[in-house]
């Protein structure tokens, strides 16, 4: 019998400020990755809780999520997959950010070109993908995601 399928469920959150983006900046096997505040949803935690705990974490921000860009699915390889859930947030101005996570090296605040010439060191694909959606107007309200049973 086959192994049964098992996706990563993980949150990323867009961030703007001024037609800039909160980026995080991580060392990955050794290489530098680049991706949206993002991390596993942990045990007894809502999908939400997790954004604001994984922006925390790696930004430093207390911030609630606004709305949610979309729901992704993406294979990374033969045996690793995820499902991710993108939020956003539109902040008036660029806030400083200091990671509190030791994982992550730097956030950076990059314009969308800045941010699509880095591409071959996202973490991933969503990256670019989740961004794109947001700015073509994709937000969902947060009450799409029923989490009363958590």
């Amino acid at each position: 019998m086959a192994e049964r399928y098992r996706p990563y469920t993980t949150v990323a959150c867009v961030i703007e400020a001024q037609g800039k983006y909160l980026i995080v900046e991580e060392l990955i096997d050794g290489q530098l990755k680049y991706n949206q505040p993002a991390g596993h949803i942990e045990a007894d935690e809502s999908i939400t809780d997790a954004c604001i705990r994984e922006i925390k974490e790696e930004t430093g921000l207390t911030i609630q999520p606004q709305g949610l860009v979309g729901i992704y699915q993406y294979r990374a390889s033969d045996t690793l997959s995820f499902v991710r859930y993108t939020f956003f947030v539109k902040l008036d101005k660029a806030l400083a950010s200091k990671p509190e996570d030791p994982a992550i090296n730097a956030t950076k605040w990059l314009s969308l070109d800045e941010i699509d010439q880095l591409s071959d060191s996202h973490r991933s694909p969503l990256v670019l993908k989740s961004l794109k959606d947001y700015l073509s107007g994709r937000h969902y309200p947060l009450e799409i995601i029923d989490d009363e049973y958590v």
